[in-house]
């Protein structure tokens, strides 16, 4: 009989359904800083953030490729689009670390890449993120950091269009060609000299 009782206490579990674990809802930021490569890592970083996209916005033409947004002719702007956990991450974290890791001086260049296609933009996608975003933008304007004015427009989020695969993880896949081409365009050092002590 204890057998039988001992049997039954250890098949019960299994026969009543557990409860299904809540999956976490998450956001999306779209950004664009220069070269997405670089974007990705500064985003993939971050706890909270689930994942990174490399790619397109803000241009006219369908499902471009990089050869037609490279050669400036359809008014893309190289972007990441960022899934987060807002739970772990707010998305004015998100904002903090967009501001650190581009020039906010140019409208139509980062670094060594000039061009449209590499214009900077906060893109947003509900009016909670585009008054944050305002919010932000008044904050490091109040900071005094950056001597020049700071030009980084925010716009409404248009859509997305996810670049190439050999572009996402570049600087995973490629390490010494991405370190050569960070340091060579002189991102990190300009940064430094642009946010001193808020990109520790």
């Amino acid at each position: 009989m204890k057998k039988l009782f001992l049997a039954l206490a250890l098949l019960i579990p299994l026969l009543i359904p557990t409860a299904a674990q809540p999956q976490a809802t998450l956001s999306t930021a779209t950004f664009a800083a220069g070269c997405f490569w670089c974007s990705e890592e500064a985003f993939e970083k971050v706890p909270g953030v689930v994942s990174v996209v490399s790619g397109y916005t803000d241009g006219k033409a369908k499902n471009p490729t990089y050869e037609q947004v490279s050669s400036g002719g359809t008014g893309h702007t190289e972007a990441v689009e960022v899934k987060f956990d807002p739970a772990k991450v707010t998305y004015e974290q998100l904002l903090d670390v967009f501001w650190v890791n581009h020039d906010p001086t140019y409208v139509d260049r980062q670094f060594c890449d000039q061009g449209s296609q590499y214009r900077p933009g906060i893109y947003w996608h509900d009016e909670a993120q585009r008054k944050a975003a305002e919010a932000s933008k008044a904050k490091y304007d109040k900071l005094k950091l950056v001597k020049q004015p700071i030009v980084t427009p925010i716009v409404k989020a248009s859509q997305f269009w996810p670049a190439e695969e050999y572009h996402q993880d570049y600087y995973k896949k490629n390490p010494v060609r991405y370190k050569f081409y960070s340091t060579g365009c002189g991102r990190y050092t300009r940064l430094d000299e642009l946010w001193g002590k808020l990109r520790k």
